[in-house]
Parts: C-alpha cells; sequence; structure tokens
C-alpha cells in the first residue's frame, strides 16, 4: 500500500475512534438523565441501543487488526494501532457501565437522596471527554492531569458511599425488607443498592478514562508510567 493510502488510514482509524467516543459519551449522558428523571423509555433506548456502540467496537477492531496484519507497522504506528484498540475497548465498557446506570433510576428519579449523582457523574464524564480529547490530539500533559484527577473523585466517591451505608445504619432496624430513618419513613433496601452500585459504575467511568489517557501516553511517548 503507498505510504499516503497508508496514512490516510491511521488518520481515519482516529477519526473513528473519536467518533467512539462521542457515542459512548451521548450514551453516557442519556443514562444519566434517564436516572435522574426516572424516564424509563430513555432508560430503554440506552439499553436498547447499546448494539450501535459493539457494532463500531467490531469494525475498528477489524480495522486495527487488519492494519497490523498488513501492514505489518513498527514503532510509533504500532504503538498508536495498538493503543487505539486498547481505548475502543475502554470505550466499550464505559458504554455497558452506562447501560447498567440507565436502570438503577427509581420512580421518582435519582438513586439515593444521599448521592449528588448528577455532580459525581459530570465530573466522569468530563474525565472521559477529555481523555478521548487528548488522544485525538496526542496531549501528554492532559492525560498526567486526567490521572492527577482521579484520586480526588475515588475519594468523592468513597463518601458518598458511607454517606448511603452510614444513613442505612442510623435507622431504626430493617424489616420487611426496608429500613425506616429517622423521621420514620421508608427507605427501600433496593434503593440503597441501586445508589451503591451507581456510585461504583461512575468510578469504574473515571478508571476507564484514566486508562485511555494512560495508553494515549505510551502512544505518543512510549511512557507506561500510567498504566497499571
Amino acid at each position: 500500500m503507498p505510504r499516503e493510502n497508508y496514512q490516510r488510514r491511521l488518520d481515519a482509524l482516529r477519526d473513528e475512534v473519536v467518533e467512539m467516543g462521542e457515542l459512548v459519551g451521548e450514551r453516557y449522558d442519556a443514562a444519566i438523565d434517564a436516572v435522574e428523571t426516572g424516564d424509563d423509555a430513555l432508560a430503554r433506548e440506552v439499553i436498547e441501543g447499546d448494539h450501535e456502540v459493539n457494532e463500531r467496537y467490531l469494525a475498528i477492531e477489524d480495522e486495527c487488526t487488519d492494519l497490523i496484519a498488513l501492514q505489518q507497522p513498527v514503532a510509533g504506528d504500532l504503538r498508536f494501532i495498538a493503543a487505539s484498540f486498547k481505548i475502543i475497548t475502554d470505550l466499550e465498557r464505559v458504554a455497558d457501565l452506562a447501560t447498567n446506570i440507565a436502570g438503577y433510576g427509581g420512580p421518582d428519579g435519582g438513586v439515593h437522596p444521599a448521592v449528588n449523582l448528577r455532580e459525581l457523574a459530570e465530573t466522569a464524564g468530563a474525565m472521559l471527554a477529555d481523555a478521548v480529547a487528548a488522544y485525538e490530539a496526542g496531549d501528554i500533559a492532559a492525560c498526567r492531569e486526567i490521572a492527577a484527577r482521579d484520586d480526588d473523585f475515588d475519594e468523592r466517591c468513597r463518601r458518598a458511599s458511607e454517606a448511603v451505608v452510614r444513613e442505612l445504619l442510623e435507622t431504626d432496624r430493617a424489616r420487611n425488607g426496608h429500613a425506616r430513618d429517622d423521621e420514620g419513613l421508608e427507605v427501600p433496601l433496593d434503593e440503597v443498592s441501586r445508589a451503591l452500585l451507581a456510585v461504583r459504575d461512575l468510578e469504574r467511568v473515571a478508571d476507564h478514562a484514566v486508562n485511555i489517557a494512560a495508553r494515549t501516553l505510551y502512544m505518543v511517548e512510549n511512557d507506561d508510567e500510567l498504566i497499571y
């Protein structure tokens, strides 16, 4: 293959990964909206639309495989292709987490009063969008900055989970699958479970953003310091 055609394929691969990232970001945002509003139709749309992300993943995977098998790239090109493949794997998993999150909302919206889901979700979503942008631009400073933000986000998730558990422990007692809070109101235990699962999944979204940043740093600088 002439070099210019090969380079066009590499450029197209980058564009396809970025487009997949944008699609996953849209699905993720819709999942948060579905939980916050209790919109069952939107939740179903997110869940049923996951096949589109999977199809994108498989198409890009095939392109990565072809480029490696047919072109036998070396050095920087090989790192770029390998990193791109790893990144779409992270994006596909974020899409799976979005389908999980979409199903956590209660009939009145939200997951639990002790969890500011929107605030946590926006932080994780911003990390994901910034990681995709860093990949597109090859921005190594942004990669390190995204990784540095993760410790603070993990701490916020820990505090949110502890707040949910603390509220449960402060109830008078559990009866028939329910717990009573200090005002005598019934708090369904499945609401507590949904809240803890939602926080866990948001933390994982941020982890995948860090993975994308780590792969980008490796791609650009052959530096694996963020890979774990």
